[in-house]
């Protein structure tokens, strides 16, 4: 390889490459030590530094014992309900489960962040825990990819610093590698994943059985995702040449190898999902953020790793199609693989964050900041990363489970920079952790970051991650107990020590099907520089950058369906515009014949339609329909959204909660519109009599001046809002009668009418699953007072909060977002293409009344530019009809079910876990004194 300006090439000695990535990776601080003692540049000072690096310590602290304490050995924390989490024992989340194998995920996950944090005593018992109990032989199918990065990592990351600490002569002198036993364990369980033609390994395994037994139950998938099958190298090669057992090494490369026989060689990018047996693309759209993002990381980082030039190689031709094509500064948008000037969607989603991280490795440093910033800004709105957003900055999916992309970039541009307006943005970041997901019995992620929501959910990567990415951010050398620059992270941050290219090479034969004559120098400009010339002599560089970026997110309203075609970028527009098109006039329907759209009337009176790019007059046609369709769904989208309620929050705010517990809450169609009064309705809850609400109320002395809570059933909502507030309720919440339905896993809805005038009805209603409402119920039952503010967003949590809410609790002792599925017309969209080079890309629409269905639906194969942020249904109950999405024995007319409601079936007794509180609202409250 060719260095720009001084770059050294070749790989030549690994020690040689080994010093040129730390100088290239984190090394940088020389050149940027200017901007560090910049005059005017507010370097924070030393003692603000530890301060925020002793307050990470503490919050590790809280999400690490409140996982030992409440749900050890389980696979993770909830920390709503305060214990584990055991698949099988909860209600199904999909894919995501996917990750847990009954082995003590978070345990294994955050073994080597124990020692990054200088928590060595706690490290050793974490390593005792692990070997004595956890079993990798169970009968239970996982990820291949997810049990790769966290649980092979873990151990193998667990077992580097392991041996480290050993050599130091104070920790960990009865070690004996049984951490490397059980890693080569866990290796040889997922090679049956790889008996493929193709190399490329199925998305499943059975731990115990393997594959295609019946006993397996899986091995009949055909898809896989890019980086499933692409982010192997490091974890396998590094168990390789632990053990001297190649065989890891060798099946992860030809995974690899195939991948890259498969790229596109025009535009030299890869799509989403590949068929694991012919090696056909599936998902034909190209991005760095989900289903490819660690591929490409992996590809840089095993050159660094192993010293083999192909991967390096590699590596610089997707980069170079990747700003050619996928980055348009400071946005990264998916392309078609063969159509690359095409976008294939106007929405970015969050695991993206960590490619300016990686361009800071590759040592671009200008669209890593730039990117970088984007995101900033995008936080600076929501609080927190949205799982997708929009190209203009509009929620697009709302969750947020705690990701730490964000913070990986933020470290390795502030060790590239030296710059402390990123000490700055990691500060923030910790701010935003504390007020909104902190609870107290660890982090909570958000299910909607627009209302401050909670999930019952604590991913293991939170503590493998976030907190040692934050922790680095703001230590100096001196207080860390090893050299990180000895060491390479892996997607997960697990620790491989660079030393591992000179041990047990495997010796593999170049792939003669692969040969890289088209490539030219201008490739490698970037590998390997002289650091001097990654920034000018100029203090004020990286500012100079972020500065015209600092207003790139609109902080007004959202562009509107009038400026849609902007998001498909500067290109050509078709000649008719989707919101122009008339169904009945014979000029468009020529327009579409022209550019491949048929046009059919389905006999449920829905219009369909379709598109084949073979029937187009030319190919530019063909792309001019293919556009059109694409703002067909666009602006589909944006008529629903125009219509939709957002979800609501029901906040607990008295003790112990103090706002820390934030329910994720479905509207009403009627009452109070809480996104008009600002501070929402507060109160404490009381239970009304009869439960369902479906006639007088009969304890009217209890719900006067209260919220009150209600089951679901036998009546419409609407009667039963008028029930409550003729017994002088001030507000009403109805509880899910279907017991364990949760907002984790089922659709949230609107309440709507009963069909009549509901003016009448002042007082604002809200809706929760069984889980959520179960939450309000177990803490009645052990604290007595409980007090819930009802809102359209969750309120900001601080001391006066707390101190307000201990007086009134004093003081009273003495005494989803929703969607609507209206729009202009009923439409299903297909496009479709000739097969050969493109298969066929097909999309549907559906848009059905709420007469017709619970929610409407949208899917989309091959690209999924118009999946809607929350798939949630309108709910109107009446004697005859039940529009939800959940099968129901009982009838509406059914007599009160209030005898039957079972006030014992809690997760955990309140009592426990309040005792297990109390120290954790003091820190709190101390963190809070300090100007959190």
């Amino acid at each position: 390889m060719s260095g720009a300006a001084g770059g050294e090439g070749g790989s030549g000695d690994p020690a040689a490459r080994w010093g040129r990535w730390k100088l290239l990776a984190l090394g940088l601080l020389s050149a940027s030590s200017v901007l560090a003692a910049a005059p005017g540049a507010g370097a924070m000072s030393r003692e603000e530094k530890r301060r925020l690096g002793n307050q990470v310590l503490e919050m590790f602290d809280h999400a690490y014992s409140n996982y030992m304490d409440h749900a050890y050995p389980a696979d993770e924390l909830m920390p709503l309900t305060c214990r584990g989490r055991v698949r099988g024992q909860e209600p199904s989340r999909g894919d995501v489960d996917d990750a847990l194998g009954k082995f003590s995920l978070t345990l294994i996950d955050t073994l080597d962040t124990l020692v990054v944090l200088n928590k060595t005593k706690e490290f050793e018992d974490a390593v005792k825990n692990v070997i004595k109990d956890v079993n990798l032989d169970n009968d239970i199918v996982v990820s291949v990819f997810e049990t790769n990065i966290r649980v092979l990592g873990g151990l193998l990351g667990g077992h580097s610093v392991a041996i480290m600490l050993k050599e130091k002569g104070e920790y960990m002198q009865w070690y004996s590698g049984e951490l490397l036993h059980m890693a080569k364990q866990l290796g040889y369980k997922l090679l049956p994943a790889f008996n493929t033609t193709s190399g490329l390994p199925y998305p499943r395994v059975n731990l115990k059985f393997g594959l295609r037994s019946p006993e397996a139950r899986t091995g009949t998938e055909t898809d896989t995702c890019t980086a499933c099958a692409g982010t192997l190298i490091l974890e396998f090669a590094a168990l390789s040449r632990f053990t001297g057992t190649s065989i890891f090494e060798e099946y992860a490369r030809k995974a690899l190898d195939f991948l890259w026989e498969k790229r596109q060689r025009n535009s030299n990018l890869v799509g989403v999902t590949i068929n694991i047996h012919t090696g056909d693309w599936v998902r034909k759209d190209s991005g760095v953020g989900a289903g490819i993002d660690s591929y490409y990381e992996y590809l840089l980082k095993a050159y660094v790793l192993l010293g083999d030039d192909r991967f390096l190689e590699r590596f610089n031709t997707h980069y170079d199609a990747i700003m050619r094509y996928i980055s348009q500064p400071p946005l990264l948008l998916d392309v078609h693989i063969h159509k690359p000037m095409l976008n294939a969607r106007t929405w970015m989603d969050s695991l993206l964050a960590f490619f300016p991280g990686l361009q800071v490795l590759k040592g671009d440093i200008r669209p890593a900041i730039e990117t970088h910033e984007m995101l900033y800004q995008v936080i600076k709105k929501h609080n927190f990363l949205p799982e997708a957003f929009t190209t203009d900055f509009r929620v697009h999916w709302a969750q947020h489970p705690l990701r730490p992309e964000f913070a990986e970039s933020t470290y390795f541009l502030y060790k590239a920079t030296g710059d402390p307006y990123y000490l700055e943005v990691g500060k923030t970041l910790i701010e935003n952790l504390n007020k909104y997901a902190r609870v107290p019995c660890g982090f909570a992620a958000m299910k909607d970051v627009r209302t401050g929501s909670h999930e019952d959910r604590m991913d293991s990567f939170f503590l493998a991650e976030m907190f040692k990415y934050l922790y680095l951010l703001f230590a100096d050398k001196e207080d860390m107990i090893f050299d990180i620059e000895d060491y390479i992270f892996t997607t997960e941050a697990h620790l491989l020590p660079l030393w591992l290219s000179t041990t047990n090479q495997t010796m593999s034969k170049k792939n003669t099907t692969t040969e890289y004559t088209e490539l030219d120098d201008s490739n490698f400009e970037w590998t390997c520089p002289n650091t001097q010339i990654l920034f000018p002599n100029d203090p004020m560089y990286a500012q100079s950058i972020r500065e015209p970026l600092k207003n790139v997110v609109d902080k007004s309203c959202p562009r509107g369906v009038a400026r849609v075609e902007e998001s498909f970028g500067s290109g050509p527009k078709p000649p008719l515009r989707a919101r122009d098109f008339m169904a009945s006039n014979p000029e468009h329907l020529e327009i579409l014949k022209k550019m491949g759209v048929s046009l059919i009337h389905l006999k449920d009176g829905r219009v369909q339609l379709v598109q084949h790019a073979i029937q187009a007059a030319s190919s530019l046609d063909a792309e001019d329909g293919l556009r059109f369709m694409q703002e067909m769904i666009e602006l589909s989208s944006q008529q629903q959204k125009e219509q939709q309620l957002p979800p609501r929050a029901v906040q607990i705010v008295s003790h112990p909660f103090f706002g820390r517990v934030v329910l994720t809450a479905g509207p009403a169609q009627f009452g109070m519109d809480l996104s008009k009064h600002s501070v929402g309705t507060r109160g404490f809850v009381a239970t009304s009599k009869p439960y369902n609400g479906c006639s007088e109320i009969t304890n009217p002395e209890s719900v006067k001046e209260k919220i009150a809570l209600m089951q679901r059933g036998q009546c419409m909502f609407a009667e039963k809002a008028r029930n409550i507030q003729k017994a002088g309720a001030i507000g009403g919440i109805v509880i899910d009668d279907n017991e364990g339905s949760s907002s984790d896993t089922a659709p949230l809805f609107q309440m709507a009418g009963d069909g009549k005038n509901t003016d009448d009805i002042k007082i604002p209603m809200l809706f929760l699953f069984s889980k959520e409402g179960n939450i309000i119920l177990d803490a009645i039952r052990e604290y007595e007072a409980v007090e819930v503010l009802l809102s359209d967003k969750a309120k900001d949590r601080d001391l006066e909060m707390e101190n307000m809410d201990q007086k009134s609790s004093e003081n009273d002792s003495h005494k989803q977002r929703p969607e609507t599925t209206s729009a202009s017309e009923d439409l299903s969209l297909v496009s479709q293409e000739p097969e050969g080079e493109e298969s066929s890309d097909v999309t549907h629409l559906d848009s059905l009344s709420p007469a017709d269905a619970d929610s409407d639906s949208i899917s989309i194969s091959n690209q999924e530019s118009c999946i809607t942020e929350i798939h949630e249904a309108i709910v109107q109950e009446t004697e005859s009809t039940e529009l939800d999405n959940k099968p129901r024995e009982q009838s509406q007319t059914e007599r009160d079910s209030s005898s039957n409601v079972n006030w014992d079936n809690r997760v955990q007794p309140m009592e426990s876990i309040l005792a297990d509180w109390n120290e954790d609202i003091e820190a709190f409250e101390m963190m809070e004194k300090d100007e959190l």
